[in-house]
């Protein structure tokens, strides 16, 4: 038997292109700076957001923030940093390839929650990123407490396709978690 006809087929995906500078009514969604570090730490130091992020330890240092920064600054994916155009960091949106999948993360600083400002910044992001990827499923996904989240998910036309045990660094425990798609033909802006 030939050693061609076993290899696998070959997966391309497509790159999303540098991360874009995209403004919103109330929001300046830009990529994220080396300056970013002490923002980041304090908004991740509060146990009220990292115990709905899976990958985020507590406490979280500067250190931690400077050494995420590090990771993505030199990536294809897109890492929005989240600001009121005055430049100051309060949150983030990511998109991201997973193991051949585009995923959706964010969060935002615990004191501007409740202001829509994370829906503005999501609805901006997928927005951009539908017109680049026309044709690309996105994942994303929330702890099952995380009311918050699931609200902005749904708004946007994501849909529940699995629901298991998913490891949170913060909370050092297993937690549900529920797994959410959006196809393109799905998205609703707000």
């Amino acid at each position: 038997m030939n050693a061609a006809v076993l290899e696998r087929p070959r997966l391309v995906v497509p790159k999303l292109g540098p991360c874009p500078i995209v403004e919103t009514r109330r929001l300046v969604l830009r990529p994220h700076q080396a300056a970013d570090a002490d923002a980041i730490a304090q908004s991740l130091d509060d146990w009220q957001v990292t115990r709905m992020l899976s990958r985020v330890p507590a406490p979280y240092s500067r250190g931690d923030a400077q050494d995420w920064l590090n990771m993505v600054l030199g990536t294809n994916d897109w890492h929005f940093a989240i600001t009121e155009g005055d430049g100051v960091h309060i949150g983030c949106v990511s998109i991201e390839l997973r193991h051949g999948r585009w995923h959706l993360g964010y969060w935002l600083n615990r004191f501007y929650w409740g202001q829509g400002l994370m829906t503005e910044a999501v609805s901006a992001v997928l927005d951009r990123f539908f017109r680049r990827m026309p044709q690309t499923e996105l994942f994303s996904g929330a702890f099952a407490d995380n009311a918050g989240s699931l609200r902005i998910q749904e708004r946007m036309g994501f849909s529940i396709v699995g629901c298991s045990d998913l490891f949170s660094m913060a909370r050092n425990a297993m937690a549900p978690h529920l797994e959410t798609r959006l196809r393109p033909e799905d998205f609703r802006r707000p």
